[in-house]
């Protein structure tokens, strides 16, 4: 029988940084005494690398996985470059999506120690970052637009539609991809924001001298321009500025939209 509990796990998990496997591991093999797992733990290198999880992760690389019924992507951060574009680290991600998009995001889960060994490996802080999946349903079509640098992704769309074609939801995610849109339609962007982009438009507004009669149309002309930058379904199509993303759907409809963008 174990001499030692949950309480002992996170204890220890808590004083040297290291993964909850690797405080159980190490509890088990000393027989649950704290000061000999923390000194197993630093003679193995796990306590160490546990420090590097509080350095900055702006790099990684983002895989996609599209499957007869789902879609799914995975991002995996790292601190360099050089990290991710590794062999080893994108072929970790792209089995991670594959798992992702045939099991669910409950799959991750099995990738846990593989997060926490390339953590010694490679000497550098990796964790897992956006994991998406959409089911695609009866009457509904997919696609995706990875961008890949340097033989990684590093911008990554998924797009489900109702109705319309995969070759549709594919033109969506390119665009998407190049625009960046920060929302799918108006009603997504927080009443907050829009407040205090209106309030901004109008003191713009009065301090160019726009006639008082004239303020609403002006600031709501000006809005509905700020809506464009930011909402998937206003912006211009990038292929033809002269119909919107709306337009281009016709008569199909975005049912998820996802998009990742390493170091976003």
């Amino acid at each position: 029988m174990a001499n030692f509990g949950a309480k002992d796990v996170q204890a220890l998990r808590q004083s040297t940084g290291v993964g909850m496997l690797d405080a159980k591991k190490a509890l088990e093999a000393n027989d649950g005494d704290m000061a000999a797992s923390t000194k197993w733990l630093r003679e193995k290198g796990l306590a160490s690398a546990a420090k590097r999880t509080d350095r900055d992760a702006s790099q990684g690389a983002v895989a996609v996985v599209l499957t007869d019924n789902a879609i799914a992507a995975v991002e995996l951060r790292s601190e360099t470059d050089f990290v991710a574009k590794s062999p080893e680290f994108i072929a970790k991600v792209n089995e991670m999506a594959a798992a992702v998009a045939k099991d669910g995001e409950g799959a991750m889960a099995s990738f846990t120690e593989d997060v926490e060994q390339m953590l010694i490996t490679l000497k550098e802080n990796i964790s897992v970052g956006k994991v998406v999946r959409f089911e695609i349903g009866a009457g509904q079509h997919a696609d995706a637009y990875l961008h890949s640098q340097d033989g990684r992704g590093v911008n990554a769309v998924l797009c489900v539609l109702n109705g319309g074609s995969a070759e549709l939801a594919h033109d969506v995610a390119v665009h998407a991809a190049f625009t960046k849109p920060l929302y799918l339609s108006r009603e997504e962007v927080p009443e907050a924001e829009v407040a205090a982009e209106r309030e901004t438009i109008e003191n713009i507004s009065r301090n160019e001298g726009k006639p008082e009669a004239s303020l609403p149309k002006v600031i709501e002309g000006r809005l509905n321009g700020w809506y464009k930058e930011r909402v998937l379904l206003e912006q211009s199509y990038v292929r033809d500025e002269k119909q919107s993303v709306s337009q281009l759907l016709g008569d199909a409809t975005i049912a998820n939209f996802s998009q990742i963008i390493i170091g976003a």
